[in-house]
């Protein structure tokens, strides 16, 4: 968390705990502060202040854009078709799955190598029923920057053409802090985000949704967040949130040149030192925090587990369970080799990240990718 957050979120946690939706004093002042952080929610997003939903996170910011909006736009009979890319997060895949459970029928869009997703395959699998395209802002697993704005372009000519509008979500939990974020001009009726990634607490997102973009709440039972999601709000969490994202988006180019300069020393590290090692996605035109890197031969989650132990911590997109593989669903969509993606581990780089913590990465990966070479433990068949 970031010190300015955690401090701001810490008088409600102690000494002002009143519901935001009482009349009482506490209460009055516990609203005062979520109304004073949808305002920083609101401006550093470029929206109004009425277009500002908190929830829980980004997986139910995901859902309830993706499963509210496409509910609400069939009921109204604009139809039953979604499209979204077969590499979004889970949250988004499986709100899709659930969509298809209801009746939806659900278009799942490829990728190029670079983990890209084409406009114009998008553009082809528009129909007359579609009602909500989702494509998520940059992958959480190799940091390609999807083109979005570009995307809600096409949107609008199909609008203008077959007079029915499809509304865009995109879920841009990954990039608070990385890029600039100005919901008018990626053109989105819906955009999510999730608070612990740019410093805030976990338990916090947001939802933008733009003003008369048609939406059935997930949750029910009292009126807060516009009556658009019902529950008492998370005070303490909202608070921080506001405070968080305003720092997240200050000084964005520069701290992106800092970490972009890390994380291309530790690739090209890797590389020069690494025998069959391989990046994985693009490494132009995406977050620059983000490292996604193969080792052929080997099995991702023992990597994982050698490097915790030397006191790195790295994630796998892969699941292993008695000696079977399944690949990240990212790195199979872009035509990773399922050898080489079976032993991919991604690097996240923070704006805390120093050089030396690169250096130290560089001198113990080698030698434990050598190891575990050598020992033929975790070797992928």
């Amino acid at each position: 968390m970031r010190a300015a957050a955690r401090e701001a979120m810490l008088p409600f946690l102690e000494g002002v705990f009143g519901n935001p939706s009482g009349l009482y004093a506490a209460g009055r002042i516990a609203q005062e502060a979520v109304d004073e952080a949808r305002g920083r929610v609101a401006a550093a997003l470029n929206a109004r202040t009425s277009e500002v939903l908190f929830t829980s996170g980004g997986t139910e910011s995901i859902n309830a854009a993706m499963t509210g909006i496409a509910v609400a736009m069939r009921r109204a009979g604009a139809g039953n078709h979604v499209i979204t890319t077969a590499i979004e997060h889970h949250a988004g895949l499986h709100a899709a799955q659930f969509l298809e459970g209801q009746g939806f029928d659900v278009t799942y869009l490829g990728c190029d190598a670079s983990g890209r997703v084409s406009v114009a395959e998008l553009e082809g699998a528009l129909r007359p029923e579609t009602v909500v395209a989702s494509v998520m802002l940059a992958n959480n697993e190799v940091g390609t920057v999807q083109p979005v704005a570009q995307i809600a372009g096409v949107l609008r000519e199909f609008a203008a053409a077959h007079g029915h509008r499809v509304m865009l979500h995109t879920d841009a939990v990954q990039t608070p802090g990385w890029m600039p974020l100005d919901v008018y001009a990626l053109g989105v009726d819906a955009l999510s985000l999730s608070s612990h990634k740019f410093g805030a607490a976990k338990g916090s997102g947001v939802l933008y949704l733009r003003r008369a973009t048609p939406f059935l709440p997930l949750l029910h039972g009292g009126g807060q967040e516009m009556q658009k999601r019902a529950g008492t709000e998370n005070v303490a969490g909202i608070v921080a949130t506001g405070v968080a994202i305003e720092a997240a988006t200050r000084d964005i180019g520069q701290r992106a040149l800092r970490v972009r300069a890390l994380r291309n020393q530790l690739r090209d590290g890797i590389l020069a030192g690494v025998p069959g090692s391989a990046t994985n996605g693009c490494q132009d035109d995406c977050l620059p925090n983000n490292l996604n890197i193969s080792f052929r031969g080997l099995e991702s989650d023992l990597l994982v587990a050698a490097l915790d132990a030397r006191g790195i911590a790295v994630s796998s997109g892969s699941a292993c369970s008695n000696s079977t593989w399944e690949p990240s669903h990212v790195l199979m969509a872009m035509g990773v080799p399922i050898r080489q993606a079976a032993g991919s581990i991604r690097f996240s780089l923070g704006e805390s990240t120093t050089p030396a913590e690169i250096e130290a990465v560089l001198t113990v990966l080698p030698s434990e990718v050598e190891r575990l070479r050598s020992d033929g433990v975790g070797r992928v068949a």
